[in-house]
């Protein structure tokens, strides 16, 4: 991976600099793309260990690990309906 710059690309600062100097409300022209559209060179825009792709379908549970998952739900319902605090790990008031 070749990890040289063009001698052409802005520095932070430029960037910050133009960034607080644009419009806000400035109207987008008619041929504007959107940066969705124009991606890097056939590379993703993130990397797919920062935001992986969702799972084609959710997988149901039968049987008992349906029950465990319920009881796990009725336990946390339970103990908040109490007022007590589950939050950090150890069930206390507060």
């Amino acid at each position: 991976m070749d990890t040289t710059y063009p001698s052409d690309v802005l520095t932070d600062e430029e960037l910050t600099a133009l960034a607080l100097a644009a419009d806000p409300d400035a109207a987008v022209d008619d041929d504007a793309v959107s940066v969705w559209d124009v991606g890097a060179d056939g590379e993703e825009l993130l990397p797919a260990w920062y935001m992986p792709s969702p799972m084609m379908r959710s997988r149901v549970l039968y049987g008992w690990r349906r029950t465990v998952v319920w009881l796990v739900i009725a336990s946390f319902l339970t103990i908040n309906a109490y007022g007590l605090c589950s939050t950090y790990g150890w069930v206390g008031f507060g």
